[in-house]
């Protein structure tokens, strides 16, 4: 039987698996751990009904949305979305 890195109900095939230095409180490696953490993140999102969009600006216009989302104390993301939604006057409807 060849052993599934994402297996995580057979749990007894890792513990032979020794490493020195710091014990690791996980049986997956840090990749598989990132991979399984970002699918929940997704699903999460996808429950609260977001969807995933990316936007490529320049140095210049990440500069400004930085600052002002730190003037704000927003995230970039939250300061994006606001923004969006001014342009497109939604926020008056809501």
């Amino acid at each position: 039987m060849a052993k599934q890195e994402t297996d995580t109900t057979t749990l007894d095939l890792f513990a032979d698996i020794r490493s020195p230095g710091r014990p690791k409180t996980n049986p997956l490696s840090r990749q598989v751990q990132l991979k399984f953490n970002k699918r929940n993140q997704l699903k999460r999102d996808k429950a609260k009904g977001l969807s995933r969009i990316e936007l490529k600006v320049d140095q210049v216009m990440l500069h400004k949305l930085n600052l002002l989302a730190a003037e704000l104390k927003l995230s970039r993301a939250d300061l994006i979305n606001a923004l969006l939604l001014q342009q497109l006057g939604l926020q008056d409807s809501q």
